[in-house]
């Protein structure tokens, strides 16, 4: 019984012996995971970018809207009351200073006729009176009085007339009481409130007509209290139209408006855009760029090059001998899609920017 015990005892111990031998085999027979390497065919297919240094520049963006420059317009009221009779002119069309844009019928401005044509006569009078005053004068039969009291009664009558031709010019100068609007200025019709036969008062606060030089324009930007600081006047800006995509337009910041509108909380900056071929319409919507200082001097990546893995930030660096290697960075701070590296990176280091998440993985330990 004992030697059947020691046999059995013998045998389990040969078994694990043999099993363990075998897995120590196995193990040393597994070969390693080869390193990755970065080939030249991997790498033409890569997107690399470069480090820009600290320009200390941040560019943001904001929307604006297209409107006529206002130092470069006139809106149109009617002098006196009356009904429209004749509207040639038409919403959007070009007129020339002095075009007719419309005429109406006005008691008023017959009114304004009759003091014309009456001052006219009572001028003439007035000058047949002198004249034969000095004839009656120089013959001994009227005093020195009578002739001065002639011709401050000419005097008097000239004013009459004078201020009644006046009024009457300032009026559209017509008779039979028609009033005509003119165009005070070359530009385009932008605004448009009248028909025909439609009845105008002078004391009705909208205006009959506004007619702009749009030769150039403004576009009026939209600024947050989060980002007054950061605009000047001066700033340069880039201006892109959704109508003209591929058309850049530049200008300046000439004037920032100091207050914030009540309701949008936004305070409106203006700039001054040349407006060649008349491209820019009042009305359009834009994106103004402006090209600020930050108030930060550090080295700048594209965002979309950033790794993100266990709360850290890593960026894929390509070295002069077109080796990759993994560089954990710190950020500054974030602005659209430009990140500003405070530890980790310098200007001129050049960083993948495409597969990146592909290649971090065969990368990392």
């Amino acid at each position: 019984m004992q030697n059947t015990l020691k046999n059995i005892g013998m045998s389990i111990t040969l078994s694990v012996a043999l099993f363990l031998s075998s897995c120590t085999e196995q193990v040393k027979e597994t070969p390693k995971d080869e390193k990755f390497e970065l080939t030249d065919a991997v790498l033409e297919r890569l997107q690399i970018d470069t480090v820009k240094g600290a320009d200390n520049q941040t560019d943001i963006n904001f929307s604006a809207k297209i409107t006529a420059n206002e130092e470069k317009m006139a809106k149109i009221y009617p002098m006196v009351s009356g009904q429209l009779q004749n509207v040639p002119a038409k919403l959007g069309d070009r007129v020339d200073k002095g075009q007719l844009l419309a005429t109406m019928t006005s008691a008023e401005m017959a009114g304004f006729d009759k003091e014309a044509i009456s001052s006219s006569a009572e001028l003439r009078n007035a000058q047949h009176n002198l004249k034969l005053t000095e004839d009656l004068y120089n013959s001994g039969l009227a005093s020195a009085r009578e002739l001065e009291q002639a011709k401050n009664e000419l005097l008097v009558k000239q004013a009459e007339d004078k201020r009644s031709r006046s009024i009457l010019n300032l009026n559209g100068g017509n008779k039979n009481g028609i009033y005509t609007l003119r165009s005070p200025l070359s530009g385009f019709i932008i605004e448009k409130n009248v028909t025909s036969n439609m009845q105008v008062r002078p004391d009705n606060n909208q205006n009959l007509f506004t007619v702009a030089d749009l030769s150039d324009v403004w576009a009026l930007i939209n600024i947050y209290e989060s980002d007054i600081s950061k605009v000047k006047e001066g700033d340069e800006v880039n201006i892109s139209i959704l109508s003209y995509p591929d058309k850049p337009f530049k200008g300046r910041i000439s004037k920032i408006y100091n207050m914030l509108d009540n309701d949008s909380k936004v305070m409106n900056a203006r700039v001054l855009i040349n407006n060649p071929g008349y491209l820019l319409k009042p009305g359009m919507m834009a994106s103004v760029q402006i090209n600020t200082k930050n108030g930060t001097s550090l080295p700048s990546v594209n965002a979309n090059c950033l790794i993100f893995d266990n709360n850290k930030y890593f960026v894929l660096v390509l070295d002069k001998v077109k080796k990759i290697r993994i560089q954990e960075i710190e950020l500054g701070r974030k602005f659209e899609d430009k990140t500003y590296v405070s530890k980790g990176l310098n200007a001129g280091d050049r960083v993948v920017a495409s597969k990146q998440l592909f290649l971090y993985d065969s990368l990392k330990p």
